[in-house]
């Protein structure tokens, strides 16, 4: 599996940005402001739209309808005058466009490199649009697509159950459909993979429709392998967000926050054994990432969720914590042996409890589980998994007292058990890109 990002680097809502910054910006840095670079430009787009509203507002005041003020307000014509610039290459806009992305590749990297996320390779929709813009060409050299009397071109979707889609605009700029049509291509040309799979809310299901149907009509049978994971939306109890009025969670503060979650619930419990600070502040991001991406995680993917990120630390019932201190605690027992799995030999047992089994059973049902998770494209799958996983061993470790067992075969098996149980927690974890402690 190649693992890659797509970046809007370019487009109306990078210009809407751009020239926030440009008129109320001050020559604003995130040197000059402390603020990570992707913060500061959120910052201006979150402005833009301000202003924007505000003209909008006072033309309908003047009697112009709500639709034709959208469209003819002073702000929306200048960012669309900036795009246009952009796709002819004028030097001034390219300069301020090279500078504010590279503030926002920055703190993207570093909210990345947070949250344990890599990527084999980026692309970049300022590499893809024109490609996608020769797709659109030859269409309509196919007659595919047709240009209409304000010179902006349109696929007619209608007789396939759709609608009509927008390719180019009349001042020729292109828009998400275009670029996709053309990141698709460099994607499949690049790799010629079995099958592309985007990672994208389930408030783009239509785009992806529209995008598989336009590559198939323009010739592109690969586009079949286009598949669409469709993850429900994430909502917070303050309700949904919405990145134009700024009403966002911000990444970075929401892992602050998680952490700090996590250092004074685990305080409370107790569950320090004489860490170090630093240690201890590992131990503390760790739960607190562990707590969100499980939390997100277990939920099947097509379900909206609520994410209430108090639960998401407790160390009780299915979450993150409770599997990360389960595992914390199957490395203890073992450290608590004395011995190193070298030692942990152990002949046939004869009667099982029923404790036991259960454990020994769910670990062995592992390969099946990772087989279900991905055929369905479900990390729900293993996540619930590994919660009964552990949730199983804690009654088991509860019943039957581990290390005060004379029979020094049926010690051995024990040990055994747990060591094979936390390598399977372990190995579930990993996969949902979470980390379990040593210990706790």
């Amino acid at each position: 599996m190649i693992q890659v990002n797509l970046v809007n680097d370019r487009g109306i809502h990078i210009c809407k940005s751009m020239l926030a910054w440009k008129k109320w910006g001050g020559g604003e840095t995130p040197e000059s402001s402390g603020l990570k670079g992707d913060k500061l430009v959120g910052k201006y787009y979150v402005e833009f739209d301000k202003h924007y509203k505000a003209e909008i507002e006072e033309l309908i005041q003047k009697g112009v309808s709500e639709d034709d003020a959208a469209k003819t307000a002073p702000l929306i014509m200048e960012a669309q005058e900036m795009l246009v610039m952009w796709e002819q290459g004028d030097a001034e806009t390219r300069e301020l466009w090279n500078k504010m992305n590279a503030w926002v590749y920055s703190g993207f990297d570093e909210t990345y490199k947070s949250l344990g996320i890599s990527f084999d390779k980026t692309y970049h929709e300022s590499q893809t649009y024109l490609l996608g813009k020769d797709v659109v060409m030859q269409g309509m050299e196919k007659q595919l697509f047709r240009k209409k009397d304000d010179g902006s071109v349109w696929v007619d979707l209608t007789a396939d159950g759709l609608d009509e889609k927008l390719l180019l605009r009349s001042d020729g700029t292109s828009v998400y459909m275009t670029q996709d049509l053309g990141t698709a291509k460099m994607r499949h040309d690049e790799f010629l993979p079995e099958k592309m799979i985007y990672v994208v809310g389930n408030e783009q299901n239509y785009h992806f429709d529209v995008l598989k149907l336009i590559l198939k009509k323009a010739g592109y049978d690969w586009a079949d392998n286009i598949i669409h994971y469709s993850y429900g939306m994430v909502e917070l109890p303050e309700g949904k967000m919405k990145s134009r009025e700024g009403t966002v969670v911000d990444a970075d503060d929401l892992i602050e926050e998680l952490t700090e979650t996590a250092r004074q619930i685990t305080t409370e419990l107790g569950k320090l054994e004489n860490f170090e600070n630093d240690e201890a502040q590992k131990l503390f991001r760790m739960i607190g990432l562990g707590g969100l991406k499980y939390f997100i995680l277990k939920v099947d993917p097509v379900k909206n969720m609520m994410f209430n990120p108090k639960e998401s630390i407790d160390f009780d019932g299915n979450t993150g914590p409770f599997i990360q201190y389960t595992y914390a605690r199957i490395q203890s027992l073992i450290r608590k042996s004395g011995k190193t799995p070298a030692e942990i030999v152990f002949s046939g047992i004869a009667d099982l409890q029923e404790e036991e089994r259960e454990v020994l059973f769910l670990c062995h049902d592992f390969q099946r589980v990772l087989d279900v998770a991905s055929w369905e494209l479900s990390p729900a799958q293993i996540a619930n998994y590994v919660y009964e996983l552990a949730k199983q061993y804690n009654q088991f470790y509860q019943k039957i007292p581990v290390l005060k067992e004379p029979d020094e075969n049926l010690l051995n098996f024990r040990l055994a058990l747990s060591y094979f149980t936390g390598n399977v927690i372990k190995n579930s974890m990993n996969l949902l890109g979470i980390d379990v402690p040593g210990r706790m």
